[in-house]
């Protein structure tokens, strides 16, 4: 009695395949070395196939690789905003909005914004998220999510306003400060978004 193959096992195409995964994955591999750090078990490849492997490996070539520059120049022309003390409420209001959409095009996202009015969020992109320097990875589907809450390294907004009961439950019992009350943050407003 014959014994019926295994689906795929003798598959041409899918052994080529494979084979050049792995010779995908061995270059990858010699390209990152100069890189390499603990960072690469952060997968355990014994139990990923090749392809998500290269995946991964693809990903933390282009991290390496890509240049740290501040925001402002990751637009072609660079970014330049009018200081906030020369511009009134409502030229102020258009351009923030205009700007959110620049950034979000850029794929960064703001997050936490709704304590801050219009002139305070558009003073924070001017003053700290255009000069920062960060990594740009050119087509990558990640966003940059930059927490405008934390923003002076002060928990206390977060606290105030976006901490959810578990999370204030949990800070105060590990840090045994004294919590601020929570309030509902007054500057609401809709800005585009992306998971994390």
């Amino acid at each position: 009695m014959s014994q019926s193959p295994v689906p795929g096992h003798h598959d041409p195409l899918r052994r080529a395949d494979e084979v050049e995964q792995l010779l995908v994955n061995a270059q990858l591999r010699d390209e990152l070395e100069p890189f390499l750090d603990d960072s690469i078990t952060g997968l355990n490849l014994e139990e990923v196939p090749t392809r998500v492997e290269n995946e991964y490996l693809r990903s933390m070539l282009a991290w390496e690789r890509a240049p740290m520059l501040p925001i402002a120049k990751w637009f072609e022309p660079e970014l330049q905003l009018p200081a906030p003390d020369t511009l009134d409420d409502e030229q102020l209001h258009d351009q923030l909005w205009e700007t959110v959409q620049k950034l979000y095009d850029q794929r960064i996202v703001l997050e936490f914004t709704d304590h801050l009015s219009d002139r305070q969020l558009y003073t924070l992109i001017y003053r700290d998220i255009l000069p920062a320097y960060e990594k740009r990875i050119e087509e990558s589907e990640h966003y940059l999510h930059w927490d405008c809450a934390d923003a002076g390294g002060d928990t206390d907004v977060w606290l105030r306003y976006y901490a959810s009961d578990e999370d204030r439950l949990s800070w105060s019992e590990t840090t045994e400060g004294e919590l601020p009350p929570a309030e509902t943050p007054p500057f609401p407003r809709n800005l585009p978004r992306r998971p994390l």
